[in-house]
C-alpha cells in the first residue's frame, strides 16, 4: 500500500474514532449495579409500598365483584428484567406455618414487587442452616409435583401473601423446621436468576383463571362446574363411586352444586380427605345439606402423598369405605390434587390404563380452566402431575412404561401402606358393585 493511502486510511479511523467519541453524551452510561447491596426488611417497605398497596386491594375488590379467584391470578414475568445482582436480599419473620406445611411470610408480594422480585425469578431460601432454590410463582401448579415454589398469592379470605410450599409436600418439614415456634424463625431471602424460570413458567401457565362465577362456565352443566363426576374407568359398576370438589365448604362457590348433584346420585358414603370433623360440620348450613345425611369420615389429609401420616389415614379411608354401602363419593377442596392422586390409585386398582386415569384427571383442569386434549398444556400437566405422583407412588419410572402393571402396582402399594391382601379384595369387590338399578329406580 503506498505511503498516501496509509495516511488516507489513518484520517478516515480518526474520523470515525472522534465521531464515536462525540456520540457519547452524559448520562447514558448505565451505572454498574453495586456488588452487594444490603438486606431489606419487610419494615423497611411498608412506607415505599403504601401506595402499591392501595392499588392492589382495589384491584382485588374489583376481581371480588367480578367473582375472579384472585389466589389464582397469574402474574407475567417481568418484561424489563433488572440483574440478579441489582436486587437487593430480604430478611422476614414467619407469619405462620400451616397444617399443609405452607409457610406464610410476614411480607407481602407488592413489597417484594418494589424491590425487584417477580414471577419466573428464581431464588435462594435460607432458613437456620438449611436453604433451597425456588422459582417464584402464582399457583402451585407453576411447578411439578414434589417441586417448590415461592407463591403470590391472595388467600380466599382476600389477604395478599408470600408463602413457601411444595407442590403435593411439605415445605416446613423439608426445610426441617416443623414443630418449631414462628417466633424464632428468620426467612433471608436473594436473588439466584433473574428470570430464571421464565421457560418453565411459561409452560406451566393454564392460559385461564377459575372463577367463582357459575356465570363464567355456561357451557358446563352443574355437576360439571362442581367438578362432581362418576368414576367411570375400567372395573367400577355403574354409579358406584363419584369424585368432587367440596360439597360443605364455599369457598370455591361450588358447594351448593355438588351437594344436589350427590342428592341425585343417592351418595350414601363419603370420605372427606380436606377437614377434621369440627372444621367439617362448622362450615355454614352444614345441618341443611344433603351431604349431612350421609356416613362422612373426615380425615384431614395433608397434601404430601408420601408421608406416613399421609398413607396410615388413606388406608384408614379404603378400610371404612369397605365397611359401608356405596354410592360412595370422595373429595377434598378442589376434587383434584388429593382426591386425583387417591382416585387414580383406586382406578389401577380397578383394571384402568394410564390413559383412562390421565382422561378422568384432566376433566378437573377441564371443569376448572377449559384446558382439553387439545390444549398445549395438556400432556405436561398430566406428566407434571398425576404420573408423576403415581410413578413415585409405585416406584416406577413412568406409569406409561410398557412393562408397568399398574394394577399389581396397586396392590403393592395398598400393601404398602398396611392393608391386607383379604382387605384389597374386599375394597376391589365394593367398587365392582352395580348400583346402576338404585338410580334406576329412583
Amino acid at each position: 500500500m503506498s505511503e498516501r493511502k496509509i495516511i488516507k486510511f489513518l484520517g478516515i479511523v480518526l474520523a470515525l474514532a472522534m465521531l464515536l467519541s462525540a456520540c457519547s453524551l452524559p448520562g447514558k452510561a448505565k451505572p454498574a449495579p453495586a456488588a452487594n447491596p444490603p438486606a431489606v426488611t419487610e419494615t423497611d417497605t411498608k412506607a415505599e409500598t403504601a401506595e402499591k398497596t392501595a392499588d392492589t386491594e382495589a384491584s382485588e375488590e374489583a376481581a371480588e365483584a367480578t367473582g375472579e379467584d384472585v389466589s389464582e391470578t397469574a402474574g407475567e414475568p417481568a418484561e424489563e428484567t433488572t440483574s440478579a445482582e441489582a436486587v437487593p436480599s430480604v430478611e422476614a419473620s414467619v407469619a405462620q406455618i400451616k397444617d399443609s406445611g405452607n409457610i406464610i411470610l410476614a411480607i407481602g408480594p407488592d413489597a417484594m414487587r418494589g424491590l425487584g422480585y417477580e414471577p419466573a425469578d428464581v431464588i435462594l431460601v435460607k432458613i437456620g442452616t438449611a436453604e433451597l432454590e425456588m422459582p417464584i410463582g402464582t399457583n402451585y401448579s407453576d411447578v411439578d409435583t414434589g417441586e417448590p415454589v415461592c407463591l403470590f398469592k391472595t388467600s380466599s379470605s382476600g389477604v395478599d401473601q408470600v408463602v413457601l410450599a411444595v407442590n403435593i409436600g411439605n415445605m416446613a418439614s423439608l426445610m426441617g423446621i416443623a414443630g418449631e415456634p414462628i417466633d424464632s424463625l428468620t426467612v433471608s431471602v436473594s436473588m439466584a436468576e433473574k428470570q430464571g424460570y421464565a421457560a418453565g413458567y411459561a409452560i406451566h401457565q393454564l392460559g385461564a383463571q377459575r372463577s367463582k362465577d357459575r356465570a363464567d362456565y355456561p357451557d358446563l352443566s352443574d355437576a360439571e362446574y362442581a367438578n362432581f363426576r362418576a368414576v367411570e374407568t375400567t372395573g367400577f359398576g355403574m354409579g358406584t363411586l363419584y369424585r368432587s370438589s367440596s360439597l360443605v365448604d364455599p369457598a370455591l362457590n361450588r358447594n351448593r352444586e355438588a351437594d344436589a348433584a350427590m342428592q341425585l346420585a343417592l351418595v350414601r358414603t363419603v370420605i372427606n380427605l380436606a377437614n377434621s370433623e369440627e372444621t367439617m360440620k362448622g362450615f355454614a348450613d352444614y345441618n341443611l345439606t344433603y351431604y349431612s345425611q350421609c356416613s362422612v369420615l373426615a380425615l384431614n389429609m395433608g397434601m404430601d402423598f408420601f408421608t406416613a401420616e399421609f398413607e396410615t389415614k388413606l388406608a384408614n379411608g379404603f378400610r371404612w369405605l369397605a365397611a359401608h354401602e356405596g354410592p360412595y363419593l370422595i373429595h377434598c377442596k378442589e376434587g383434584k390434587d388429593r382426591t386425583g392422586f387417591i382416585a387414580a390409585v383406586l382406578e389401577c386398582l380397578m383394571g384402568a390404563d394410564a390413559d383412562e386415569i390421565v382422561a378422568d384427571y384432566m376433566l378437573t383442569y377441564r371443569n376448572f380452566y377449559g384446558i382439553g386434549p387439545d390444549s398445549p398444556q395438556y400432556a405436561e400437566i398430566s406428566a407434571g402431575n398425576i404420573e408423576a405422583s403415581l410413578s413415585k407412588a409405585f416406584g416406577v419410572g413412568s406409569i406409561r412404561d410398557e412393562n408397568a402393571d399398574l394394577q399389581a402396582c396397586a396392590e403393592a402399594y395398598l400393601e404398602r401402606i398396611g392393608m391386607t391382601r383379604d382387605e384389597i379384595t374386599l375394597l376391589r369387590e365394593k367398587l365392582a358393585e352395580d348400583y346402576a338399578s338404585l338410580n334406576a329406580a329412583a
